[in-house]
This record gives structure tokens, sequence and C-alpha cells, in this order.
């Protein structure tokens, strides 16, 4: 059993999916050939939340009391942002970073036939509390920079 005490625990996630003006007007009215791609992202970042255990090596199993999938339509891009809360043991962080993931993901499948240029970028941890950690914030404007 964990030594760590059963807390109310929530973490955001965030990612960019960016692709062409043309797909975004696609995107606004349900015009894409596979249907509704920011239905079946959310869907997908909801379902890849409740997975993460399946798809991440050595990830806890967590009780998931809630998944929130935000999707924002930009000029040229969908930012995507995801809220997993839950009461336990463990954090919850991986699975804001996969619901994330996958949301994108699943939006590249559904644009894939008039964009394959479209890129899912700036995967990250946005936001965390609870816990023996308590809270964190990422820091405005942070960004890692390759150093190569």
């Amino acid at each position: 059993m964990s030594a760590k005490d059963v807390t109310v625990r929530e973490a955001t996630a965030s990612a960019c999916f960016t692709t062409t003006a043309e797909v975004i007007g696609l995107l606004r009215q349900d015009g894409l050939p596979k249907g509704d791609a920011l239905a079946v992202a959310r869907i997908a970042g909801i379902a890849a939340a409740k997975r993460t255990p399946d798809l991440i090596p050595l990830c806890h199993p967590v009780a998931i009391h809630a998944v929130e999938v935000e999707l924002e339509l930009g000029a040229r891009s969908v930012g995507i942002t995801a809220t997993v809360r839950t009461a336990d043991r463990t954090g919850i962080e991986m699975e804001a970073l996969t619901s994330v993931t996958v949301a994108g993901l699943a939006l590249y499948d559904m644009v894939k036939a008039v964009d394959r240029s479209a890129e899912l970028t700036a995967v990250q941890l946005v936001h965390k509390r609870g816990g023996r950690s308590g809270e964190w914030h990422r820091p405005a404007g942070e960004t890692r920079e390759d150093p190569a």
C-alpha cells in the first residue's frame, strides 16, 4: 500500500495543432471528409485519459473523476487543453498529457486527407494541484529550447 494520502488532485495539459487556414475553415463548418473532427478529438482525449496506464509503462491506474477536453480554433491552429481530476494516492499529470496528445493525433487523422503537413506541438503540463508537492503552475511564456 502506498504511503501517500488520498487527496484531490487535478492536472491541466495543453498542446497546439497547427494546420492551414483552409482546414480551420473546414473544422468550423464540419466540412471534413471524415466528419466532425472536433467531436472525435474530444472523445479521443477523454478515452485516452482513461487508458493511460495501458499506454504508458509503469503508470499507475488512477480512479478518474472527470476529464474535460477543450478545443479552441485559431486562424491556423487548434489549441487543445485537457483537465483531469481524481481523489487518489498518485498524480494525474500523465493522464492530462496523454489526453491532449491523443486528441491531437485524432485531429491529425481526421484532417490528413486535406493537410498531411499538420503538426502537433507544444505538449506540456500547464498546472497541477494536490498531493505531497502541492500546487504548480508553468511560468508564463516558459519554453524549452533545443540546445543543439
